[in-house]
């Protein structure tokens, strides 16, 4: 349920991701991030091939094209006409008849069907601020059944604010040059400066809140966090 006081979800996609031009080159600029990792820790958590997987913000798909052959049923979840565009047209071409497209967000998301065993996002929550991503991760765990697995993916800061100067320093300096084959030194500047990634210490006690265990923590430097979590 949405309310007057809930935001407009679409304001915080990121308006790059409603233009078809950068969508297409999506896949791309992501360097074709491998699922492999992120199916077999949903997998080594019970999750049998009858499983209902709900991917949100699905992007172009390379996470729901991947896990539509392993799992019963997938439903992708985007904001983005234009990456839902790109993702029902992949599906069509592999026949998976299994993978639903669903435009909707963390927020306005309504699941239908029983409690889905599992819910996978990659680097989408750090478009809400902190307060909506407590609720998001309610609302998550809300749709899952009891004993349901959540595999997140993010930019999460894992330093002290004393560090950050350095840390994003070093981040921006390794940046890639050519825009269509990377992110960039002025996407950083812009992620860090318009989006919202918070901090490590900050996050796990949101997804306690949420009724989350945190069953599994890897971290890429100090940056980029993968969490599998399972619902009380």
């Amino acid at each position: 349920m949405t309310h007057p006081w809930t935001p407009d979800e679409l304001a915080h996609a990121g308006p790059e991701h409603l233009d078809p031009a950068f969508v297409a080159a999506f896949d791309r600029k992501q360097g074709f991030p491998d699922p492999a990792d992120d199916i077999a820790a949903l997998r080594e958590h019970g999750l049998a091939a009858d499983a209902t997987v709900v991917d949100i913000g699905a992007g172009t798909g390379q996470f729901a094209l991947a896990a539509a052959p392993v799992f019963g049923r997938v439903v992708a979840v985007d904001v983005s006409s234009a990456m839902l565009a790109a993702l029902r047209a992949r599906a069509g071409e592999a026949g998976l008849a299994n993978l639903a497209c669903v435009q909707a967000g963390f927020l306005s998301y309504a699941h239908s069907g029983p409690a889905a065993d599992a819910v996978h996002t990659r680097h989408a929550l750090h478009q809400l601020p902190d307060f909506w991503k407590t609720i998001a991760l309610r609302r998550i765990a809300d749709l899952l059944r009891p004993g349901g697995v959540l595999r997140l993916r993010d930019l999460i800061y894992d330093f002290q604010p004393a560090d950050a100067e350095s840390v994003f320093a070093d981040w921006i300096g390794n940046a890639a040059t050519d825009p269509t084959r990377g992110y960039t030194a002025e996407d950083y500047t812009t992620h860090i400066r318009t989006e919202h990634s918070t901090y490590r210490w900050l996050l796990e006690p949101m997804l306690a809140a949420a009724g989350f265990d945190i069953m599994d923590v890897e971290f890429a430097g100090r940056l980029f966090g993968a969490y599998t979590c399972v619902r009380r």
